[in-house]
């Protein structure tokens, strides 16, 4: 009897001190956007709310959690999510993010910014859509119009499960970012939208775009100038122009851009498939761009386009593809400048490329 008291007496000592460190470093701090002041109706500026709410998380310590919540519809606009932070973060965006229209919209920002952050994950758990309002832009060509989700300097990205629509221009914007995984990521923008890329990836390495569904008015992916190891897999494009990479040396600057891998891919309706585009006479290194396995059809003739300056573009594989016209019965067509590579197993032939 003495021995289990003691046991018993041992033991109440000894378990609070296990909890306690079992529960270090385990803590999830989580701030509502509510509860810094957001209305949550679609129509009142929630943009001081996000931004307090964004100061808290950021300053908080281990792991918190911006919660965007489910059934409100914000409006916002200019927020910036910026680092570095003390915290690991996760943004649950599951609620209805909301931009004014152009005349509303302040100094021209784009409606939604996160930069100088590590290992940040945005989750909009497939609730979550930000809505970009760019119908009020569409006719106005010679506005400087801005984006809905911009990404900088952010290393070690991921974002899933998310719905982005109707931008004013480019989708989401990726610039500088190290290490950044999309997936899940649905965009819609009507095919006569100018300039509503999907995705614009910019000075960028290490991103892939995985399992998402693009239609835009313009490129699905862009590929621009100083990006490196870019992956897009089983990504379905259409109404839009195509994956694309370039165009590349505008102004005369020296452009590279390496290691693109295309694999799986649907076109529906797209102006081509695949495209390299280059400025004659720019200095502009393009290698090692492989499109694998896509299919689907083109709305024009020339169904793959690789044009490249005279400095040339290198290790370009075509394998397994097969893009036939949008016109039941009507031929597409390849075409290549200067262009370096192979092709396998691809429809349209691809005779053009130099071995």
């Amino acid at each position: 009897m003495q021995g289990s008291i003691t046991y018993i007496l041992i033991f109440s000592f000894i378990s609070p001190c296990l909890c306690t460190r079992l529960n270090v470093g385990t803590t999830n701090d989580v701030y509502n956007v509510m509860q810094y002041g957001a209305i949550g109706d679609g129509k009142s500026d929630d943009t001081q709310a996000f931004s307090k709410a964004w100061s808290s998380v950021c300053a908080s310590s281990g792991m918190s959690t911006l919660v965007i919540p489910s059934g409100k519809s914000f409006m916002v606009t200019g927020v910036n999510f910026s680092g570095p932070c003390n915290a690991k973060i996760t943004i649950q965006m599951e609620g209805r993010i909301v931009a004014p229209s152009k005349e509303n919209w302040k100094g021209g920002a784009n409606l939604i910014t996160m930069e100088y952050l590590n290992e940040l994950i945005v989750d909009g758990n497939g609730h979550g859509e930000v809505y970009g309002n760019g119908g009020t832009w569409w006719n106005c060509p010679t506005c400087f119009r801005p984006g809905v989700l911009f990404f900088h300097a952010c290393n070690g990205l991921n974002v899933r499960n998310l719905k982005i629509t109707h931008s004013p221009q480019i989708h989401v914007y990726v610039m500088q970012c190290n290490g950044a995984t999309f997936t899940h990521v649905s965009i819609n923008s009507p095919a006569t939208s100018p300039n509503t890329d999907g995705f614009g990836i910019s000075y960028s390495t290490n991103i892939l775009i995985q399992d998402s569904d693009i239609k835009s008015g313009d490129d699905c992916i862009a590929i621009n100038g100083g990006s490196t190891f870019i992956n897009a897999t089983r990504v379905t494009c259409g109404p839009g122009h195509r994956i694309s990479v370039g165009s590349l040396g505008r102004n005369k600057t020296t452009d590279k851009v390496s290691d693109i891998h295309v694999r799986n891919c649907t076109f529906t309706g797209t102006t081509n498939g695949a495209r390299i585009k280059t400025v004659e006479d720019a200095s502009v290194s393009v290698s090692f761009v492989t499109y694998r396995g896509f299919t689907g059809t083109s709305a024009t003739d020339v169904a793959i386009s690789l044009d490249c300056s005279s400095s040339g573009c290198y290790g370009i594989v075509l394998e397994e593809n097969n893009i036939v016209s949008a016109q039941p019965g009507k031929k597409t067509s390849a075409f290549c400048r200067n262009a370096h590579g192979t092709a396998t197993h691809t429809i349209p032939n691809v005779l053009c490329l130099i071995k």
